[in-house]
């Protein structure tokens, strides 16, 4: 009887087209205008290294410490700036064309000549404070104490950390991730309609389908599993399909921890569908009702994950912490999230199993609340 229930209810879902719709076609087509929206970002957000210039005249020749920090922080992987060494003329017809921001006249103090303000003039007005700063003092220590000096140069050199750098992985870092993120979690969340439809198709005093139903010579339950593992069937592969389409069409990186991720994705679409069931046992309205509850909650936690706004899940971590760990879409979101980081998996496993613990009280709470349901007549 329990594969009869199973056979015949997942036919059921598989015509059901308003929730095929929301758990697999709505999600697709917002992860394609997110695409189109936020393919660019990480390219913006790109730091280019700064186009300089500096006035090579006779000063500049005798100060052998500005040419070395010059080379210092033109050179690397990630460069601070790009320098020139030009005359005065063609520095100021490059500042003129736009072909620089500045160029550094070397004198004492150095000087540095810009033509509008910015954000990479800011930069380098930074900088040359601090070589400033710096060559002064080599000029006072070596007037007061030159036997310090070869210390003082080396301790100069060398940079204190006052922050701990938590391990991190090889991926490269990026803005648009958590948008898929929390986009998938929302898909998996979605998955709450096929629990409430689930609680709707028993509840003899809604439908005349859960009427049938509860005069079938089968136990509540053991039809409400059959139907529920017919649900999860449909969102396992609405889910897979997701996944598949995120990464191989629109080429989102999601790192090399693929078993882990779809881990994540089928343990958040279980969490959906007893969400979905829990809160349709409660609510004693109508299916408009329970699924309005269904979006607000949703909708409301991916607004909190950082769906809409990125930055939202950093203001809820820091503002009120005991609300991410509350959020299922956040939950899932940063499961991802520390996954794609981070080598360590602490924060992994603390996440999933809040959302293994989620599961169980909603599907505890629903088998308490249909137990004591009964019918005086149907």
């Amino acid at each position: 009887m329990f594969m009869h229930v199973y056979k015949y209810r997942l036919k059921k879902l598989l015509r059901t087209k308003e929730m095929i719709f929301w758990t697999l076609a709505f999600p697709i087509l917002l992860s394609v205008f997110f695409h189109l929206a936020f393919q660019n970002l990480d390219r913006a957000e790109a730091f280019d290294p700064i186009a300089t210039a500096v006035v090579a005249d006779a000063a500049y020749q005798e100060n052998s410490f500005f040419q070395e920090v010059l080379k210092e922080v033109s050179s690397g992987q990630e460069p601070l700036l790009t320098y020139r060494e030009v005359t005065l003329e063609e520095a100021e017809e490059l500042l003129g064309s736009g072909d620089i921001y500045g160029y550094f006249l070397v004198g004492d103090p150095i000087a540095m000549t810009v033509k509008t303000s910015g954000l990479s003039q800011n930069i380098l007005r930074l900088f040359l404070d601090q070589v400033n700063q710096r060559f002064s003092m080599i000029k006072s220590v070596s007037m007061i104490n030159p036997e310090s000096m070869e210390s003082f140069v080396k301790a100069l050199g060398e940079s204190v950390t006052y922050t701990i750098e938590k391990e991190k992985s090889t991926a490269p870092p990026s803005q648009i991730l958590n948008y898929f993120y929390s986009l998938i979690a929302m898909a998996c969340m979605y998955g709450a309609f096929f629990g409430s439809d689930e609680i709707t198709d028993i509840e003899a005093n809604i439908s005349m389908r859960a009427a049938r139903i509860q005069v079938a010579p089968v136990h509540k339950l053991k039809a409400f599993a059959a139907s529920s593992l017919a649900s999860y069937t449909v969102l396992l592969v609405n889910t897979s399909i997701l996944l598949l389409f995120l990464a191989y069409v629109l080429g989102i990186d999601f790192g090399d921890r693929a078993f882990y991720i779809v881990l994540t994705a089928y343990a958040g679409t279980l969490t959906g569908i007893t969400f979905g069931s829990f809160i349709s046992s409660l609510v004693k309205k109508n299916e408009n009702m329970k699924a309005a509850v269904i979006v607000a909650v949703t909708m409301g936690g991916s607004f909190l994950a950082g769906m809409m706004y990125a930055q939202m899940k950093y203001i809820v971590y820091d503002k009120a912490p005991v609300l991410a760990y509350l959020n299922p879409v956040n939950l899932i979101t940063d499961s991802f999230y520390s996954l794609y980081y981070f080598t360590d998996m602490g924060r992994y496993f603390q996440n999933l199993a809040l959302l293994v613990v989620m599961t169980i009280v909603f599907g505890l709470g629903t088998y308490l609340s249909l137990r004591r349901r009964r019918y005086a007549s149907i």
